[in-house]
């Protein structure tokens, strides 16, 4: 009970402590990507909110309000100057040649550049000038300050292009523009295909930068700014593009609308964190990544950038098409290429925040942490993510650590157990060994005392319960004797033999037994004419007397009348001489009460009648048991007794038959027997007295 005790109290202590223990790890586990959650997304919107702050800073400047007063009015100018020699078939070639095929490898589709073609006369002029010179080379145009023409727009180009110039190499954007109030994209600082175009009529009226240009240009201060989704523009061949725009203007006036086109690797690069994922804690599987409301990622996926062989198997078991994963290692980006469809992100577009374990988008069971991000404009969600075997590597550790813990305390406690048991249960072995000693009969046994403990005390109990128990043994076995001695006074010793082992129905047939029925004649006026004592006196002479007798002669008592007594000869012992016995034991009686009554001057006889036959025999009755013996020869030594009232020893004649020849007898009478009228005989005895 106690090793129970202590296995259990070890196996729930350890219980306990694995549950806390990897519920705190887990929780843990759960507060660290919940805070790099938040931190992360901390990072972006301050970002977003930093390239807005300065967005609004520019255009309020006087810089950004002359810029687009003078380019607006030199491409108006442009619009109605001659185009140089070539230039329209320039541009057109240079459609042809760089930027369709360009655009097409990088979208993976077949480009009709017609679609994209410049119309009007500012800008095929302005792209004849800057864009076919560079053939596609950004940082070149970026550099060019002027074409050498004597335009007025060169003239603007070369006065404002250092500015900004510097502010998106500054802020690492991937290009600034500047559109007039209607529409025309009267700056680029990288010089692209959409310079002189229009937005809203133009071959980019569709884009994301159309749509936010609509938005900026009707705002209602020029202190809001505007910020778009991700889009695939065609000028920036193709790459996912989002829009940070901003109304130009002074005293409330707007004259313009500057967009800057942000950078997706410094969107990655906070995302990220500069691709030191397991400086932020993220492991060896962690990622933090943007989703948009068309569940695809606005960021790049972790494992594309550092296994992409492993990216394409996991993420097209998980339910990306083949093509489109190819695709993203192609262009090293997962951006509008990846989906995320999963709970977190689920989630996070209806406004939860919370953290959850499920499976993400590259498969494994992950422990994520997922929030809506506030940025105005933008419907992305942001989730922090790491493979849930990682994660719990401590906890397993852990749980394993617990149960190496558990398992040794066990093993010690075990061997203590066993060891203490020894101790403890020695005394108590050699006190079984002496109770079995006792029950197996043994008396006045004891076990060594040598303690003063509690089995000290029981070994002393032991002892006095010992001696106890042979003393009431002693006095058991006296009142068996007695009880013994009483029931062979009272039933023949088969029959108490019997009667001692339990057994119920208790009774025996015998075919050849002598019976007799004697009874003491006279007692009855000795009692009267004499005092109880004397009487008593006389009768237990009588009794004794005719026990003896019994005992000489084999004869077996029945049971003891009020003046007489029933017994046998043969029933227990079988006799072959039992009538002879019977007939000698009655003389014998005869001479019994001729000396009692010598003795005690009393006036006493026998009447006794014998017959032989078969009789059976039993106890009966339930609570008090009686020896009785029933038939033929019972009835019939009865009546035989009973046929003649004088004293005397009477027989049936089949004991007369018997025994003539041996004793003498005379004729005394006839008893109605089974059979009809049968003779009686008077035993002739020498010494009989008349009464």
């Amino acid at each position: 009970m106690l090793l129970t005790v202590s296995v259990t109290s070890v196996l729930v202590a350890g219980a306990i402590g694995y549950v806390s223990g990897t519920n705190s790890l887990r929780q843990a586990e759960y507060h660290r990507l919940t805070q790099l959650r938040e931190s992360r997304a901390r990072e972006i919107t301050a970002y977003y909110r930093s390239i807005t702050d300065g967005a609004s800073i520019v255009t309020h400047g006087a810089t950004a309000v002359n810029a687009t007063r003078d380019f607006s009015a030199a491409l108006a100018t442009l619009q109605t100057t001659p185009l140089p020699p070539n230039a329209q078939a320039a541009v057109g070639d240079y459609y042809q040649t760089v930027f369709a095929p360009a655009l097409s490898q990088r979208t993976g589709k077949q480009v009709d550049p017609t679609l994209f073609e410049p119309t009007s006369n500012a800008a095929i002029y302005l792209q004849n000038a800057y864009t076919v010179p560079a053939q596609g080379d950004f940082q070149k145009s970026l550099a060019s300050n002027s074409a050498g023409d004597e335009s007025a727009w060169s003239a603007a180009n070369a006065r404002y292009q250092p500015f900004f110039a510097d502010i998106t190499k500054r802020f690492g954007f991937e290009d600034a523009l500047i559109l007039n109030t209607t529409g025309d994209v009267v700056y680029t600082a990288y010089k692209g295909v959409d310079l002189g175009t229009n937005v809203l009529t133009g071959p980019y009226k569709t884009t994301k930068l159309a749509e936010g240009y609509r938005q900026a240009v009707q705002a209602v201060s020029v202190d809001e700014t505007f910020v778009t989704d991700f889009e695939r523009y065609a000028p920036s061949l193709g790459m996912p593009t989002p829009w940070v725009l901003s109304p130009i203007g002074s005293d409330g006036v707007i004259t313009g609308v500057l967009a800057l086109q942000l950078s997706l690797d410094r969107i990655n690069s906070v995302m990220t964190g500069n691709n030191r994922w397991e400086a932020d804690g993220l492991g060896a599987t962690g990622e933090t990544y943007l989703a948009g409301p068309d569940k695809l990622m606005r960021s790049v996926s972790r494992e594309l950038l550092t296994d992409p062989g492993s990216f394409v198997k996991d993420v097209v078991a998980n339910g990306t098409p083949e093509d489109i994963a190819e695709r993203e290692v192609q262009l090293k980006g997962s951006v509008l290429l990846q989906p995320v469809d999963t709970v977190a992100v689920n989630r996070a577009l209806t406004g939860e925040s919370g953290v959850t374990a499920d499976e993400d988008y590259i498969g494994p069971e992950s422990l994520v942490a997922y929030t809506q991000l506030n940025i105005p404009g933008l419907d992305w969600v942001l989730v922090a993510k790491i493979d849930e075997s990682e994660a719990l590597a401590p906890v397993n550790n852990f749980a394993r650590n617990i149960a190496l813990s558990i398992a040794a305390i066990v093993l010690v406690v075990c061997l203590l157990a066993l060891f203490f048991s020894r101790i403890f249960t020695r005394p108590l072995t050699r006190l079984a060994a002496a109770v079995r000693r006792v029950s197996a009969g043994e008396r006045g046994v004891a076990v060594p005392v040598t303690t003063k403990d509690e089995i000290g005390d029981l070994g002393a109990a032991f002892n006095e319960m010992s001696n106890t128990l042979a003393v009431k043994q002693e006095l058991i076995d006296d009142q068996r004797k007695e009880i013994d001695d009483l029931l062979a006074s009272l039933m023949p010793e088969p029959l108490a033999r019997r009667y001692r082992d339990g057994e119920e129905n208790i009774s025996g047939d015998y075919r050849d037994v002598s019976v007799i029925y004697a009874e003491l004649v006279g007692f009855d006026e000795f009692a009267r004419s004499t005092s109880a004592d004397e009487s008593v006196g006389l009768l237990n002479s009588v009794i004794e007397g005719i026990g003896e007798a019994a005992e000489r002669h084999g004869i077996e008592r029945v049971r003891h009348l009020h003046n007489g007594f029933l017994a046998t000869c043969g029933l227990v012992v079988p006799r072959v001489d039992h009538a002879s016995r019977t007939v000698a034991f009655a003389s014998e009686l005869t001479e019994i009460i001729e000396r009692t009554n010598a003795q005690h001057r009393a006036e006493l006889a026998i009447r006794a009648g014998i017959d032989s036959g078969s009789v059976s025999s039993g106890l009966l009755g339930q609570r008090a048991r009686v020896y009785d013996l029933w038939g033929e020869a019972v009835d019939l030594a009865h009546r035989v007794h009973g046929a003649n009232n004088a004293p005397g020893v009477f027989v049936s004649g089949r004991v007369h038959d018997q025994l003539d020849g041996i004793y003498s007898f005379a004729p005394a009478g006839t008893v109605t027997g089974a059979a009809g009228s049968e003779a009686i005989w008077s035993l002739e005895l020498a010494s009989r007295r008349p009464v």
